[in-house]
């Protein structure tokens, strides 16, 4: 039987403004009107519901899930692993997590991307896993390189990963991005300066993982999502949704 609210209120106090003129594409996508306020029905509270058996051995795996044969991804190889949780700390388990980047040079494999960087014939970008029991999730990667962007004349987006993660239900729906410690664009970038709470961004920053480091082989970078609730994940580039 179905709890008649099992999710939490949203809080938006960490949340950006949705109209912030600086980062240009926010004048034409962001909403005019006040957001409304339903209760969660079953819509909200259902699945979605995901089978392992759509997932490959590979899929999270971006160094060679796209890769000729014996050969591999070029850059520097990283892993980055955490746990997905929802409001209350508890584990998200048997939930898809799917992710998208670009690569070492800093450009996707799009047919609009017109960045110069050259793509990668062995890196398509994207990958997916399902979290485990824990809601421990990992992937393997190649880092991805910052690229330019055609908004205010020299601007420049940190290295980053999105994430698309389902949760247990529509009502936990989020879609993020993560970013790298440490990295000086972070708060150069006219997106990531909508968020106006410091401990917002340092939500969405990865921080170097010694103790999951392969020595020789990669470095690892920890990552945990949080589903909805004050300590949640921020939703990206949209006031509506976390």
């Amino acid at each position: 039987m179905i709890k008649e609210k099992p999710f939490n209120r949203l809080d938006m106090s960490l949340q950006p403004q949705a109209l912030t003129p600086e980062y240009r594409s926010s004048r034409l996508r962001s909403p005019m009107h006040k957001l409304l306020s339903f209760t969660p029905g079953q819509g909200e509270l259902l699945g979605p519901n995901f089978g392992h058996d759509v997932i490959n051995p590979n899929d999270n795996d971006l160094i060679i899930n796209y890769a000729c044969p014996g050969e591999a991804a070029i850059g520097e190889q990283i892993m980055v692993h955490g746990y997905m949780l929802d409001e209350n700390a508890r584990p998200v388990s048997n939930s898809l997590l799917e992710f998208w980047q670009a690569n070492a040079g800093g450009r996707y494999r799009h047919n609009k991307d017109g960045y110069l960087a050259p793509l990668d014939p062995n890196f398509g970008g994207c990958g997916r896993t399902i979290t485990d029991g824990d809601g421990y999730y990992s992937l393997r990667t190649i880092r991805p390189g910052p690229y330019p962007w055609p908004n205010g004349g020299n601007d420049w987006r940190p290295a980053h990963i999105h994430f698309s993660c389902f949760g247990t239900g529509w009502a936990q729906r989020l879609i993020t991005q993560m970013y790298f410690e440490g990295d000086p664009h972070i708060p150069l970038c006219p997106i990531v300066q909508t968020i106006a709470n410091p401990t917002a961004i340092d939500r969405l920053t990865a921080r170097l993982d010694m103790a999951h480091t392969v020595p020789m082989n990669f470095r690892a970078f920890r990552f945990d999502i949080i589903l909805r609730g004050q300590g949640s994940t921020l939703f990206e580039n949209k006031l509506e949704g976390n």
